[in-house]
């Protein structure tokens, strides 16, 4: 059976494991997913990620979890725009995240970044996710 939310999955995945103190985790690859994670580890949420074939056209991401203290860095990780409903937004309309504590993470037509990047290049897009 297809998934419909495949990034969805992969944030509940990272949640989950920071949950259950997992050092990495194990996600299926894509191209969306990749995006989401470099900009995961720019803004240093996580520590970073691989990308290795499992077997041909099939492949994994594992992610490196991020814990300071023995508390995961990633407080809340959210979903905003969900297949049944996108969310969108202009860069002026868009608020901050726990008061700019975190960040969202938009799709626009320069790619997957932060909306403090998205503030910076003045362009606005799909908000995907929030992370505090």
């Amino acid at each position: 059976m297809a998934m419909t939310d495949p990034l969805g999955d992969m944030l509940t995945r990272i949640r989950n494991g920071q949950r259950a103190n997992k050092s990495s985790i194990l996600s299926p690859a894509s191209n969306l997913r990749t995006n989401v994670l470099e900009v995961l580890k720019r803004e240093g949420y996580i520590r970073g990620y691989t990308r290795s074939d499992v077997r041909p056209g099939i492949a994994e991401l594992a992610i490196e979890l991020k814990y300071h203290e023995g508390q995961p860095v990633i407080k809340e990780i959210s979903r905003v725009s969900k297949p049944g409903r996108r969310v969108y937004s202009k860069i002026s309309d868009l608020d901050r995240v726990a008061n700019g504590l975190g960040i969202a993470i938009l799709s626009t037509p320069r790619g997957v970044m932060s909306d403090a990047e998205a503030r910076a290049q003045n362009v606005g897009g799909e908000v995907l996710c929030h992370v505090f």
